[in-house]
Parts: C-alpha cells; structure tokens; sequence
C-alpha cells in the first residue's frame, strides 16, 4: 500500500508514544460529555484545541473559562484556534486573536489552522510565529496546513498537520520524503469518517507514516456542511483503550 514506505520504516519500532490532538470540540454547553472525557485519568493527551467562536469570541465566555481551566489544572495543553484562511487574514487580526486568548484563557500555545504550505507565504508564517512565542512563554506552536507543506515549515512550529481530511483519502495517502528527517512527534494527522473495523488499519498508517499526535473519528462532514471534530467518536473508549497500551504491529 503507498503508506508502507521505506522512508519509515524504521519508526514502527521507536518508543514514541501517540496521543491526541483534539482539533477543538463544539461548545462546552453543547458537548458537555466530550469535555467532560478530556479530564478522565489516563487519556493519552497531547493537547486539546479551545475554539470560542471561530477564534476568542468578542469577550471571555465563562464556559470556555472553566472548560480549559479543568483541562490545564489536569495537566493537559490548552492551544488557542487562530484561522489563517490560507494568509488571507492580517498579522494584525491573528495576533489580536492571540493575544484574547492569552488574556482571557491562559492557553499554553495556538493551532494556525489553514495555515499557508507555499514556499512564498514562509516568511509571514515565521513572523507570526516569532511574535506568538513572545506573547505566550514556551508557547507550542501547531501549524494546521492539513496536507504536506514546504519543508521549510518545519523549522518554525513545534508540530505540523500534514493530513486533515477523510478516509477514503488517507488510506492511500503517501508520506512526503522530507519528514523522514524529524521524528515522528513533530507531525499531527487528523481524519474523519474512519469506520470502526479499518481503526487498527488507520492507527498503523500514522505509524509508518511517522506521526505521533492523532484525532481519528467515525464522524463526517456530510459534505462540507458539518465539522467532524465537534464531537467525539463513537468508538471512543476503544481508540483511547488502543492507544493508551501502545499500539500493536
């Protein structure tokens, strides 16, 4: 199958542990149950994305306020949404959204979803980054590019999204040669529609792909008209279960 590379085979057998990357679930008045989950002991976490309303939102939501303050006092990393729309918006706008989220929720990091892959757009990206990590210490940096970017890329943000999409589609994806350099925790794969019997198919192909931080769902987006992260899958118990004794070869 084109997942089944030379180029990583080698990591199949490293100590890496995966966990989740939760792209950012609804509302916690809506989903009051995936929230909840978050904080169950044990849960192989890597971070959770806190998405008010499209960014920040216009002022402090309470909800949000003691949703991510269950998780931090956890120990679990809280990243802020900030949407790049592909370098449509202006450094102005996403440091603005940053720096709500640090005023208002005290988040450890930020996801730059539609994060630009172009080589031109590299300059810009890096100043973003450059400037987030001085509004926030240690900040963890996640570009959401959702394909893979130019390599450059790499060199700015602590982890990269090098596949956000369905199924159907990541089954036969193949890895980019470039991220046989970086280890396996510097890249994050989100996918949606993965029926429960190919989970242990869809686990194996972020290992050999080399990546360390997952979100796997059953859920869909119904062709663009519903977000798929919003809620968790159905097979939750058993993809937390899989994933918190290591996976199997």
């Amino acid at each position: 199958m084109p997942y089944l590379t030379s180029t990583r085979a080698g990591t199949a057998s490293t100590d890496v542990r995966t966990g989740f990357g939760i792209p950012g679930y609804a509302h916690p008045l809506v989903a009051p149950t995936e929230w909840g989950e978050l904080t169950r002991p044990g849960t192989p976490l890597h971070w959770v994305v806190l998405n008010v309303a499209d960014g920040p939102g216009s002022r402090p939501d309470p909800h949000c306020l003691e949703a991510a303050g269950r998780l931090r006092n956890a120990g679990v990393r809280v990243l802020g949404h900030l949407d790049t729309a592909y370098g449509a918006r202006t450094f102005g706008e996403v440091i603005s959204d940053a720096h709500r989220y640090t005023d208002w929720y005290q988040v450890d990091g930020f996801l730059l979803d539609r994060c630009p892959t172009e080589r031109v757009s590299l300059p810009e990206v890096r100043r973003t980054v450059t400037t987030l990590r001085g509004i926030r210490d240690d900040a963890h940096i996640v570009l959401g590019h959702g394909t893979h970017p130019h390599p450059g890329y790499a060199e700015s943000a602590d982890q990269l999204v090098t596949f956000s999409g369905s199924w159907s589609d990541y089954r036969w994806s193949q890895v980019a040669e470039w991220t046989a350099d970086h280890p396996p925790e510097r890249f994050c794969h989100f996918v949606h529609g993965v029926p429960r019997p190919h989970l242990e198919e869809a686990l194996r192909i972020a290992r050999w792909q080399g990546a360390a931080t997952i979100y796997f769902t059953d859920r869909t987006d119904r062709s663009g008209r519903t977000d798929p992260w919003e809620t968790m899958p159905g097979y939750w118990d058993e993809i937390v279960s899989r994933i918190g004794t290591g996976v199997s070869e």
